[in-house]
C-alpha cells in the first residue's frame, strides 16, 4: 500500500480512510440492493469489487459519488460527509474520477478537448494550461498521438484510456471504476487494465468495479465479495483466490476460474 507523503499532509489526516461507508443501505422498490454496507478505504489503497451480477456492485460503486442516493447510512470522501445535492456535491465529485462501462466521451469534440474540458470549466484552469496537462496524461495514458481526432475515429480501448485520462485531469482523490472493460472487445480490454495496473503503481487510490480477475490478482491491495447486497468476503487477493472462506465465494470462484 502506498502512503500519502504529499506536502502538507498531517499525519492524523493520512491514516483516516480516504473513502469510509457506515451502514449504507439502499433499496430499488423491494429489492433491497445494499444491506448495511460498512467499508473503508485507505489512501493509496486499490479495491476490488467482485461478484455475480445483482449483488449490488456497480451500486455501490456509484454511490461513492453519489450517482446512485442511499436511504441511509453515510459516505464520507477525506473526512467530508457527501452532501445532498447543488455546490457542495459537485466539488466533492471532482474529487472523485469516475469511469463507466460506457466513454461518455463528447463526440463532436477532438480527444485532447474532452481532457481539458472539466479543468477549464469545473476547476477554472486557464485554457492553455488545460490543454497541456491534457496532453501530458494522453502521453501517459498512451494515446497522445489521436489528440485531435474525434472519439469515433479511436477503438473503444482507446477511448476508454481518454475517458480515464479526463477523468485524471481533474486532479482526483480517488477513482472509481465501474466495470470499465465490459463493453470492450477482447483484445482491447489488456491496454486498459495495464493503465489502471499503472495508476496502481503510482499510488492512487482506487475503488474498481470487475469481473477481470488477472486484474484483481495483480493490482488489488484487497478484494471485497458481494453477494446479494452484502460484502461477504474481503481479504487480500493472494488469501480470496487461494483460500476463500465462504460458500458463495467457492461457488462463485469455481465457475469463473474453470472457464
Amino acid at each position: 500500500m502506498t502512503s500519502d507523503t504529499s506536502p502538507g499532509t498531517s499525519a492524523p489526516d493520512s491514516a483516516a480512510p480516504l473513502v469510509s461507508l457506515k451502514n449504507v443501505n439502499k433499496h430499488f422498490g423491494d429489492l433491497h440492493v445494499l444491506q448495511n454496507i460498512n467499508l473503508d478505504i485507505a489512501r493509496g489503497e486499490v479495491v476490488v469489487v467482485i461478484g455475480p451480477s445483482g449483488s449490488g456492485k456497480s451500486t455501490l460503486c456509484r454511490a461513492i459519488n453519489r450517482l446512485e442516493t442511499i436511504d441511509d447510512g453515510e459516505i464520507t470522501v477525506d473526512g467530508a460527509v457527501l452532501p445532498a445535492e447543488g455546490k457542495a456535491l459537485a466539488k466533492l465529485r471532482a474529487d472523485v474520477g469516475m469511469v463507466f462501462q460506457s466513454f461518455n466521451l463528447f463526440a463532436h469534440k477532438s480527444i485532447v478537448d474532452n481532457v481539458a474540458l472539466g479543468p477549464v470549466k469545473v476547476r477554472k484552469s486557464k485554457p492553455a494550461e488545460a490543454k497541456k496537462l491534457a496532453m501530458e496524461l494522453l502521453e501517459r495514458v498512451g494515446v497522445a498521438n489521436q489528440a485531435n481526432k474525434l472519439p469515433a475515429q479511436l477503438s473503444g480501448g482507446q477511448q476508454q484510456r481518454v475517458a480515464i485520462a479526463r477523468a485524471l485531469a481533474m486532479k482526483p482523490k480517488v477513482m472509481l471504476f465501474d466495470e470499465p472493460t465490459s463493453a470492450l472487445d477482447p483484445e482491447m480490454i489488456n491496454e486498459v487494465l495495464d493503465t489502471m495496473v499503472g495508476l496502481a503503481k503510482e499510488g492512487m487510490t482506487m475503488v474498481v468495479v470487475t469481473h477481470e480477475m488477472g486484474f484483481a490478482r495483480k493490482a488489488a491491495d484487497r478484494v471485497i465479495f458481494m453477494a446479494d447486497g452484502q460484502i461477504v468476503e474481503e481479504a487480500t487477493p493472494e488469501e480470496f483466490f487461494n483460500h476463500p472462506k465462504s460458500d458463495r465465494a467457492k461457488d462463485f470462484l469455481g465457475k469463473i476460474l474453470s472457464h
